[in-house]
């Protein structure tokens, strides 16, 4: 895609015109979520530091992770309406401003409950994450570029997680443990400054082409009328296709989950490795997962050449591809060599995302736009209900059977989600007949 700048034809009031803005908001998005991913995953990458410095237990850790990650499942729907309503620019802006302020509170605690209560705000304000990702995805692109974008729009969540364990540790390393914390949210900060700077809708963007919001509009969907919070609800839980989304949601987030915020414990305590070797290896398997994002866009025009798949089936053969491909979270229990458990998380991590950017594209495909942030809120949702309980069974499990049984869960829950995507969501129509 070409991202030079010319002085277009259409140029208003001496605006300057930028050829595919489009793809620049998704940049400015996708920034926005790296660093959301950085201020969350935090927590993780200091949570061996943390427990002997707040004197945690395992358990109490997973109260912290759970305590985010409850807030996270009540607050997803709340912010997608909250972005619907009044806009993806302030709805958006709101969030990220609290959970930059959140971020850097981290810094002033003395206690594992007071960690908890601020990972519960962090956690209802970096719900809009998602639902937000399913705007930016309605609101900038036509639909035949929707799958292709959601795989780019996927790696910030994934490349955030990535690049937080050597920022984290080398601030850590310079500052301390309270230094990190305030490092992160001050990037969040700035983030926000640029968001509330630069972001405007297609209809409003001073920057933006008559030729490219004509693309962006070709597909003449109308805008309809925006829902109070409750009716929204109840026309997304009447849908049997949000339960071919949200199902598959909820069997995949565990494994993201232990990603985020169990892998470097799991690495200290299973694989002894200290905190300088956990950030050698840690970043690895995001490093796939942004490898899965951009490739599963792509993956859905691989299934439309050669088996002449409608738009919607080649989406659902991409997630259920990375479904089969998530598997290899079980060969973890069958090895301690730490290369080849690095190898086998990269290789969930990859998969993962697939199903992930597949899963977001799906919400766009199937709903209106004034249901599109509210409908990725409750996947959303319905994922991190999953993530909540699975985070509290390993807080009390892991010390007493370890991690290889739960590896081995990990890596057949996507097949059972894959079912029930394939059964609410396949298109039984040919290709030809849905042109």
């Amino acid at each position: 895609m070409s991202l030079d700048m010319n002085q277009s034809s259409d140029t208003v009031k001496g605006k300057w015109k930028i050829k595919n803005l489009r793809w620049w908001m998704l940049g400015l998005f996708l920034l926005g979520v790296t660093v959301n991913y950085i201020t969350r995953n935090s927590l993780g990458i200091l949570a061996p530091e943390l427990k002997d410095s707040l004197g945690m237990t395992t358990e109490q850790y997973s109260w912290i992770v759970g305590a985010f990650q409850l807030a996270y499942t009540i607050f997803q729907p709340l912010c997608g309406w909250l972005i619907d309503v009044i806009g993806l620019k302030l709805g958006f802006l709101i969030c990220a401003s609290i959970w930059a302020v959140v971020c850097l509170m981290h810094a002033g605690v003395g206690t594992w409950l007071q960690l908890a209560i601020l990972r519960f705000f962090m956690g209802a304000a970096e719900a809009a994450a998602t639902p937000a990702n399913a705007k930016t995805l309605g609101e900038w692109f036509p639909k035949k570029e929707r799958p292709i974008a959601a795989g780019w729009a996927g790696v910030g969540f994934s490349i955030g997680a990535m690049l937080a364990p050597p920022i984290i540790v080398i601030a850590h390393v310079n500052f301390g443990w309270q230094g990190a914390f305030l490092f992160a949210g001050a990037l969040a900060m700035i983030w926000v400054v640029l968001w509330w700077a630069l972001y405007h809708s297609p209809e409003k963007h001073p920057n933006l082409t008559r030729e490219e919001l004509a693309l962006i509009k070709q597909d003449n969907e109308p805008e309809p009328p925006k829902l109070p919070f409750f009716k929204s609800l109840r026309i997304v839980c009447k849908n049997k296709r949000f339960y071919g989304i949200a199902i598959p949601a909820f069997m995949a987030e565990p494994a993201w989950a232990v990603l985020n915020f169990w892998v470097p414990l799991y690495l200290a305590k299973e694989l002894g490795m200290d905190l300088k070797q956990i950030a050698m290896f840690a970043w690895l398997p995001f490093l796939a997962a942004d490898l899965g994002s951009v490739a599963s866009g792509y993956l859905t025009r691989v299934y439309v050449r050669l088996f002449g798949c409608t738009r919607v089936n080649s989406v659902i053969a991409s997630s259920v591809t990375g479904a089969f491909l998530m598997l290899s979270l079980a060969l973890v229990a069958l090895t301690k060599n730490p290369y080849m458990v690095i190898i086998l998380i990269s290789i969930g991590g990859f998969g993962h995302q697939v199903i992930s950017c597949m899963l977001s594209a799906l919400v766009v495909e199937s709903f209106e736009k004034n249901q599109m942030a509210t409908v990725n809120g409750m996947r959303g949702s319905s994922a991190w209900i999953a993530s909540f309980i699975f985070s509290l069974i390993i807080g009390v499990m892991a010390d007493r059977i370890g991690f290889n049984p739960l590896f081995v869960a990990m890596g057949f829950f996507d097949l059972i989600g894959a079912i029930f995507l394939v059964m609410f969501l396949a298109d039984r129509r040919s290709a030809a007949k849905t042109a």
